[in-house]
């Protein structure tokens, strides 16, 4: 039987809790088992609705306003749409990143006595290298043990087919794309979506999955992802791309069926006890994208959530039971909100997961349920 190459996913993935305090700069500090300096962080004021998710990584630079680094997951923006006034971060620490303080009105990062979370993945320390597997050359940053990279590249002005390097060495699960440089949508390529090549979802809508011609050009190999330069305006534009592969131990990225139980929905086995999981329903409107994590509420049922798409506060209308080897579906353990957001009868939702311990160590030692 095979095991999981990590067994300390703190190493590669963790999620901080913090309160902030108006102090310019500050430096925050991990709690995970593993030191982790940070390549990507998506941070989220907890607190006040209308704060945007806020994305930035170390291939894109730090230090706004003078880089293009600011993102928001709610927003179709191009880069610094997010006022970087609001505050940004400054610098990756050895474990952890400096948060500098914005305006009072607005503050993504350290806004005085709001909760904050920002969830926090390694690449490759900031090294980037010019990728040329590809038709169009791009910059890679990546992460090979734990399945992760960042990949930035310029569409051309040409349409058709265009294929970009990602550096993972395996095809990936999940693409999740970004235009820097104009107001386009978070498309988003997942495995288990109806085609490969044509489906996608918007990270920032709570819109089902949508069908578009060659969307995904020649689709996902081992080397490179797709897209097409004449689909939903990608030509001639700067992009980010996140891409990510399965590591089992680590990461997960499938789909599950509803079932339509209130309290008693569907068991995702996922090899690993869940430090985060986002969930989409692919097939109705109007169903946002979901997060939990173990951070934010450390006991079941889980029902303490942000929306991937919205700027709204955390809430607490949909849940799940975070296990030792995945997570169960109940999202009425809470209350009566209804099932049709993550467990409506006989359609799909998408998910993607990092643990907090896997299942069994890579000696073959199972860990402790939650």
């Amino acid at each position: 039987m095979a095991y999981t190459t990590i067994d300390d996913p703190s190493a590669h993935f963790q999620t901080l809790l913090y309160t902030g305090n108006g102090s310019n700069p500050r430096n925050l500090t991990n709690d995970g088992n593993s030191d982790l300096k940070p390549d990507l962080i998506w941070c989220k004021n907890r607190t006040d609705a209308g704060t945007d998710h806020i994305l930035t990584n170390t291939t894109l630079g730090l230090d706004p306003p003078n880089t293009d680094s600011l993102l928001s997951t709610n927003s179709s923006g191009g880069v610094n749409t997010p006022n970087p006034t609001y505050g940004y971060v400054s610098a990756m620490l050895t474990d952890g990143f400096t948060a500098v303080a914005g305006g009072t009105n607005g503050d993504n990062f350290n806004a005085n006595s709001k909760e904050f979370v920002a969830w926090q993945w390694k690449a490759n320390g900031g090294t980037t290298s010019s990728n040329g597997d590809g038709s169009v050359t791009s910059t890679v940053q990546a992460n090979t043990d734990a399945g992760f990279s960042i990949v930035t590249f310029t569409a051309p002005s040409s349409t058709g087919n265009i294929t970009m390097g990602h550096g993972l060495g395996v095809k990936p699960d999940m693409v999740i794309t970004k235009s820097r440089s104009g107001a386009y949508g978070w498309w988003t390529w997942h495995k288990d979506l109806t085609n490969q090549t044509t489906y996608y979802l918007g990270l920032n809508t709570a819109s089902a999955e949508t069908s578009e011609s060659n969307m995904w050009g020649a689709g996902m190999t081992t080397s490179t992802f797709g897209m097409n330069s004449n689909a939903s305006t990608v030509t001639d534009a700067t992009y980010v791309a996140y891409c990510f592969a399965e590591k089992q131990g680590y990461s997960k990225f499938g789909s599950y069926t509803g079932n339509g139980d209130a309290t008693n929905g569907p068991f995702v086995y996922l090899g690993f006890s869940p430090a985060w999981v986002m969930i989409k329903n692919t097939e109705t409107a109007a169903r946002p994208w979901y997060m939990f994590d173990n951070k934010r509420r450390t006991f079941n049922a889980n029902g303490l959530f942000l929306r991937a798409n919205t700027a709204d506060a955390e809430a607490t209308d949909q849940a799940i039971d975070m296990l030792s080897n995945g997570f169960v579906v109940r999202p009425d353990a809470l209350g009566s909100f209804g099932t049709s957001s993550i467990n409506h009868s006989g359609q799909k939702m998408v998910y993607m997961a990092f643990a907090s311990s896997p299942f069994v160590s890579s000696t073959g030692i199972p860990t402790t349920a939650r």
